[in-house]
Order: C-alpha cells, then structure tokens, then sequence
C-alpha cells in the first residue's frame, strides 16, 4: 500500500490502531447482463479520529466500499473489521445491532420520517431497542441543541430546512455514541453557506467525543474539512495525502487565494492524479 505523505495529522493517526481495516474486499454487479466489478481486492487501513475522506471518479468503488463496512451490502470476498468486529461474518441480526450501536451512518438524503418531529426522529433507534423513554428524551435534546436545534426539536421534517434535517440525521447516528461515523455525501444536497455552517457544528461534535468520521465524497471542498484523503481507482487503493500538509503549504506561501479554495483545488488535482496514474 502505497504511504501517506509525511504530515503531524499522519504521523499521529498512524500510531493509533485501526478503527477500519478492510482486506482483499471484492464485490462484484450484475449490470445490464454484464459483470461489474466495484471492488477487486481492496485493502485500507483507517486509524485515530477526526474526518477522513474516501475520493475516486464515478465507478471507482467508494460508495461500495462504504456500503460494505455500515453492513448494508454483502462482499463477495474478503475481510472487514470496523472497531474490533468482523463484519463480515455477522448474521443479519448481528449486522442490526452492528449498525445502530456500534457505527452511525448518515446519508446524502435525510432519510426521516415525516410523521415524526426532529426528536422523534433522533430517538427512534433507541425506542426499537427498547431504552428508557426518559434517559432517551434527555439525550435527544442534548445531541440536538450540540447542533444548534434546541429550538426545533418538535418540528415535523417538512418544517425544517434541507440543513438542519441533515443536522437531525446526523443527531440520529450519534444516539448511541459510535466509535465511527460513515457519511455519504454528507453535504451533497446542501447549498455552500448551509454547507459551512454544517461542518463546524459537526467539526465540535466530532472532536468532543473522539469519533472517527469516513466520508465518501467527490467534493474537494468536503474533503478539504478532513485530515486525510484516500483515493481509489477500478476498486483499489491508489494511495493517500495529507491535507494538513496542503493547508501548511498554503500557510508558508501566503498564497492570496483563500485557504479552503486553496485546499480543494489542490485537493481536486491530487485526487485527479491518483486516480487517472497508471498501476
């Protein structure tokens, strides 16, 4: 596997241990009669905390591969161990449990419940796993106003905005305090004011509690937001970068372009190389 470039973010998070480690992943899709291969044979280790991104053009594998670790898909082959669990071996009850105690997932769409408000929303899974009502509420509450949504708390999804939903989910995810969030496109149907504010909330949220976040984006002003970028290309690992390094670059030069754009061109042009380089 190739090496991430040396950074602080890198160095540190490559003495932590692995929150994911996924070994020779294969899957493969039955596609207009014809087989697909999303993934051929993946490895990737992701340690520490804080956000890291998964990048690749279209067809690359990184929706897949994040479809396999929250336990939604079944790989054809291979391992995957997330927080000391192998995944793979679960049953689909294991898997259940798995993905509303072990790991949060939250998605490009909302995915709410209309007839529910905000903290209904947030405190279902717990409902279904039978937690005390009251300890629930508490809790809810707590998680919504970290995200600036005390005052929404008994709003219906159809009253709130398209970012303070994703805010909602993402309450939701945290309700069990996972070791890892998996986001896919978290910010993808969101405007860019309604993007930023969403990232700093979520940056405090994060690093308050020590969680791991592995994002799938195609959005270099996403990816700018994490510490590390993992690229893959045809379903492999093409390699690593990271983004501490770029914005410490940037820094040194006094570059007049502001940091973020700064970051996602650059970003964008990394992610570009890897994935188009030949193997």
């Amino acid at each position: 596997m190739p090496a991430t470039e040396p950074g602080a973010s890198a160095a540190a998070s490559s003495a932590s241990p692995a929150e994911i480690v996924v070994r020779g992943l294969r899957k493969r899709y039955r596609v207009g009669g014809r087989d697909v291969d999303a993934l051929r044979g993946l490895d990737l280790e992701v340690r520490g905390t804080g956000f890291v991104a998964v990048m690749g053009a279209s067809g690359s594998g990184k929706s897949t591969l994040l479809h396999l670790v929250a336990g939604l898909d079944r790989a054809d082959g291979g391992e995957i161990e997330v927080a000391g669990q192998r995944v793979d071996r679960m049953s689909e009850a294991e898997l259940t449990l798995y993905r509303r105690r072990t790991i949060g997932v939250v998605f490009q769409q909302f995915n709410l419940l209309p007839t529910l408000t905000a903290l209904e929303n947030v405190t279902l899974p717990g409902v279904l796993d039978g937690m005390d009502r009251k300890a629930l509420e508490e809790r809810g509450r707590s998680l919504l106003a970290d995200l600036g949504l005390t005052e929404r708390a008994h709003h219906r999804p159809e009253a709130l905005s398209g970012g303070e939903q994703q805010r909602v989910a993402i309450a939701r995810a945290l309700l069990f305090e996972p070791r890892v969030l998996l986001a896919d496109e978290p910010t993808g149907n969101l405007d860019s004011n309604t993007s930023e504010r969403l990232w700093e909330l979520l940056k405090r949220v994060v690093h308050a509690r020590s969680i791991l976040v592995l994002m799938v984006t195609h959005e270099p002003a996403a990816a700018a937001h994490c510490r590390t970028v993992h690229v893959l290309r045809d379903g492999l690992f093409a390699g690593s970068f990271d983004v501490d390094g770029i914005q410490s670059s940037n820094a040194a030069s006094g570059a007049s372009q502001g940091l973020e754009s700064h970051v996602a061109s650059q970003l964008a042009l990394r992610a570009a190389e890897l994935g188009r380089a030949p193997r």
